[in-house]
């Protein structure tokens, strides 16, 4: 599979492992996003007053986790559709023979034997067209409810379901409402997956080429094709950094896509929501949240495709002993 050859593992498979490990990820951070959320939706708060006035109000806990049931919806769900139309385009590219010619195909023979991954290796323009064009797709589908799940962690709205909230927004602003930030969420998501898949590939491949240069590379017997017990840390390490170069990146968009979430009558539209954004809180305002988006996305990242890998990789060694058995 890692060559481009036949898919092994079912698109099931991939839409049940994003979906696990998507739910796990967002139950676990919602309070940074909901952090994030808060903080963005005023130019004048900072993250320790924010944090403070929820630590100081009724039913901590509960605050810090509200919208966890959107946000586990949107993550979970939408993980699973990322992971499973990823898988698809990638095999698709890794399978097109037009592709190898013109290079969006580049599988270096000598290093086969040393990926941390059993998923195919593009080039880095392939790593970063399938990327966006998966999480575009995906946004598309899931723009409803994250912009209740954007509403929900707001202190400027009170909903007290998913569906009460939608039926708010479908009285008051009709259809539209649910997409609103959808052009800043598509500006801000297709450069971040793309760039996230780019950096994640190529460090993956000079981590697991370093690891066997090494001593300890030697020790863990890399010579022999990358174990479960070094994959784990370089996927992880992967994951981390490709998170937090790609969030820092894309962060602006992110900022106008809350504001247009949350106001869409003050800011109409993404060009709109940034000029004015710049002009009234100065250029800083596009990078507010960025420390905890980053950090949420580094740790969400680590875990979800850590744990994503590792299934595939199962799934992949349990498809050959079946195939030998059956040989």
């Amino acid at each position: 599979m890692s060559n481009g050859g036949p898919a092994r593992s079912s698109s099931y498979f991939h839409f049940t492992a994003g979906l696990g490990t998507g739910a796990l990820s967002a139950s676990l951070l919602q309070p940074a996003d909901l952090l994030k959320t808060r903080v963005q939706q005023s130019g004048s708060a900072s993250l320790i007053r924010t944090f403070q006035e929820i630590v100081n109000g009724p039913n901590t806990l509960k605050q810090l986790w509200r919208g966890t049931l959107p946000s586990v919806i949107r993550t979970g769900v939408g993980s699973a559709l990322y992971f499973s139309t990823l898988n698809a385009l990638r095999q698709n590219v890794a399978r097109s023979d037009i592709l190898t010619r013109t290079r969006l195909l580049e599988v270096p023979p000598s290093s086969s034997n040393h990926s941390s991954s059993s998923l195919p290796r593009l080039s880095s323009l392939a790593n970063l067209t399938t990327g966006a064009v998966a999480r575009a797709s995906v946004g598309f589908i899931m723009m409803p409810i994250t912009v209740i799940k954007v509403r929900y962690e707001s202190s400027l709205y009170t909903y007290k379901s998913i569906w009460g909230a939608g039926t708010a927004i479908l009285k008051t602003e009709g259809l539209k409402g649910f997409f609103s930030g959808f052009g800043a969420t598509a500006i801000r998501d297709a450069p971040y997956a793309g760039l996230y898949v780019l950096f994640y590939e190529e460090s993956k491949r000079r981590l697991s080429k370093l690891s066997t240069i090494t001593p300890l590379g030697d020790k863990l017997g890399l010579q022999e094709g990358m174990k479960s017990s070094s994959s784990v840390p370089i996927n992880f390490s992967s994951s981390i950094l490709a998170a937090g170069l790609a969030t820092a990146i894309t962060n602006p968009f992110d900022a106008v896509k809350t504001r247009l979430q949350l106001m869409p009558g003050k800011y109409g539209n993404t060009v709109k929501a940034c000029s004015q954004m710049v002009r009234e809180e100065g250029f800083q305002s596009l990078f507010q949240g960025l420390g905890l988006r980053m950090g949420r996305k580094a740790i969400s990242a680590g875990l979800a495709w850590t744990l994503y890998e590792e299934l595939v990789r199962r799934a992949e060694l349990k498809w050959e002993a079946k195939t030998e058995n059956i040989l």
